[in-house]
């Protein structure tokens, strides 16, 4: 294999009493800025009379439709709830308009793909006694100015669930996040109580397979950043941010990997995909 892990004791201790990790200065302003850039082209190049997808935590069950579903090998838009008028219009432009791209962007696109699959990045899984890790999905979220939605309370294994779960988020900021613009907010310790529900599709669409529980705000804790900085999230911790209702946006990296080697993705994900991801690596 050839890479080597690069997470200290003292990382993999704190990982895994609170559920997350806090790397700073992961990926340096340069690098940050070299996808920032590269999805600034994407958007440009983005017809928004294409596609009128809503992303929503809050309501995506209603929303979802074949683009949602298609989106897991393609690179995707989707809007905000608040972009749109009374009229069907967007209320500013595009660019200011999108929740999120995704979520083939680690696989489609060299840049992103190039920073997806870094040594960086194989070297944290290696660290995790991860055998043959695959980026299941990618997303660059813009947490637009004003309008940024809100991201509820939720697991990642609820989403992208392997028997037995295996999943692991990697949230990479590209714009500094703040309490004011909608950083990540976590309960430590909250993945040791193991998952709550899945998020499951069949044949009515998508759906939660149980109602979500009450969650204490007062037990989060806020995870503001530096731009460059990387937040490894275990796929049971339950995290959580709020709208962005200031005057600056907050873009993030978010990637999120599961085990193939030994771990059944399940079948009623809402990610069906044609053909198996290729690994990052292979022990």
């Amino acid at each position: 294999m050839g890479i080597t892990g690069n997470l200290s004791k003292e990382q993999l201790s704190s990982f895994n009493s609170n559920g997350f990790l806090v790397i700073e200065s992961f990926y340096s302003l340069e690098e940050i800025l070299e996808m920032r850039s590269r999805m600034v082209e994407l958007l440009d190049g983005f017809d928004a009379s294409s596609s009128a997808s809503i992303f929503s935590t809050k309501n995506q069950q209603k929303l979802t439709d074949d683009y949602f579903f298609e989106s897991a090998e393609k690179i995707s838009f989707f809007f905000e709830e608040k972009a749109f008028g009374d009229d069907g219009r967007l209320r500013q432009p595009k660019e200011l308009s999108i929740n999120k791209v995704g979520h083939a962007l680690h696989e489609i696109d060299p840049i992103f793909k190039k920073f997806s699959s870094s040594e960086k990045i194989s070297s944290i899984f290696v660290s995790l006694g991860y055998k043959r890790p695959a980026v299941m999905q990618s997303m660059y979220i813009f947490k637009q100015p004003g309008i940024g939605g809100e991201v509820v309370p939720h697991q990642d294994n609820s989403f992208l669930y392997t028997e037995p779960p295996s999943c692991t988020g990697l949230w990479l900021a590209l714009e500094d996040a703040t309490i004011i613009n909608g950083c990540l907010w976590a309960i430590p310790g909250s993945h040791k109580n193991g998952l709550v529900r899945r998020f499951i599709r069949d044949d009515n669409g998508v759906h939660f397979d149980q109602c979500s529980p009450f969650y204490d705000q007062k037990e989060f804790v806020p995870l503001e950043v530096k731009a460059g900085t990387l937040i490894v999230i275990h796929g049971d911790l339950i995290h959580q941010s709020f709208e962005n209702k200031s005057t600056t946006s907050r873009h993030a990296l978010s990637l999120h990997v599961v085990d193939t080697d030994g771990y059944k993705w399940a079948k009623n994900n809402w990610i069906q995909r044609k053909t198996a991801p290729e690994p990052l690596y292979v022990s």
